[in-house]
């Protein structure tokens, strides 16, 4: 989440209008992540968030996250819901932009990552994972094997600024992973995105999942090699293993993993690194001057990457 485009009061309250949700009290921007434009909403009926959509949002690919959202509310995930207008669109235009109020999610995303998160953690991927099956809608993985190059040539040199040699080194991964890539691994709807602060948690339990504007189509095990990545690797760069044991055996009390996916575990954890090594250099080299956000390093997923590139079989991630 960030704040890109400015929402003056005259057009927050014409556009409020097209709601029952009584006066704004207050509307605060939220600074936290990298793509869209994003306020913490109060109202006389309660607490919202305020999504304004740009980067790299399609606008075509909305329906599919609306809906996808207000699905898995409705087969027990814990998410945030849509909220109508009047007129019964979810989907509406604030300030040239496509915009959506969704319902406020209560819990707080864990600053200090601790074996138990991941063992919660995996049971909600699953879930997701289940209810997904029944969705009838899919959608295209825009930052898999195509995009990753896309975003590699939109980089180009730049990728020299980070650390020297990093050009040709993304080159000849990008060739390898194509190579290795799997075929044919079980599919459905994953959230693709699934970073500690998208994941809410009330006590010892997880409260809700938040944030699915990259949810897509494409391999369940790649999921939760993303999640992997993002929750089970230290400050100074080591997997803890622990960690990730407790990730495998909440996502499998589940939905149990099939053998085909546990021996591709080890490439589907490079792709993860690479996905996010180059999303973040992209917004490294491109973040707009002035906006309400601070580009994440490139060089957390460079370290990640090179550790999965030594990593042979899965059992190395405590995955047995």
């Amino acid at each position: 989440m960030a704040v890109y485009t400015e929402v003056a009061d005259d057009d927050l309250q014409a556009f409020m209008a097209g709601y029952d949700l009584g006066e704004v009290v207050a509307c605060k921007g939220i600074a936290e992540g990298v793509e869209n434009s994003n306020y913490l909403l109060q109202t006389e009926k309660g607490s919202f968030i305020l999504t304004l959509y740009e980067r790299r949002v399609n606008p075509a690919d909305l329906p599919f996250f609306i809906d996808l959202m207000e699905h898995l509310a409705r087969t027990g995930v814990k998410c945030p819901v849509p909220i109508h207008a009047r007129n019964g669109q979810t989907l509406r235009t604030l300030c040239g932009r496509p915009a959506a109020i969704i319902s406020f999610l209560n819990g707080m995303w864990p600053r200090r990552i601790e074996a138990w998160h991941c063992h919660e953690l995996g049971k909600a991927l699953a879930g997701l994972h289940v209810a997904g099956k029944s969705f009838p809608k899919t959608r295209k993985n825009n930052l898999s094997l195509d995009g990753w190059r896309e975003l590699y040539a939109k980089v180009g040199d730049a990728a020299e600024q980070v650390e020297a040699g990093l050009h040709g080194l993304i080159s000849r991964e990008l060739d390898d992973l194509a190579q290795a890539w799997p075929t044919a691994l079980p599919s459905g709807v994953i959230h693709a995105d699934l970073f500690p602060d998208n994941v809410f948690f009330m006590g010892k339990q997880c409260s809700g999942l938040i944030d699915f504007y990259f949810a897509c189509t494409d391999f369940l095990a790649y999921d939760l090699a993303i999640c992997l990545n993002a929750w089970c690797f230290e400050a100074d760069g080591a997997l803890n293993v622990t960690k990730a044991g407790k990730l495998f055996a909440g996502y499998e009390s589940v939905r149990p993993l099939e053998a085909l996916e546990k021996a591709a575990f080890p490439v589907l954890a490079r792709g993860g690194a690479m996905r996010f090594l180059l999303t973040r250099l992209y917004d490294w080299v491109n973040t707009p001057v002035g906006a309400l956000v601070k580009p994440k390093d490139p060089r957390e997923y460079l370290r990640k990457l090179k550790f999965h590139r030594g990593v042979m079989e899965s059992a190395a991630y405590g995955l047995n």
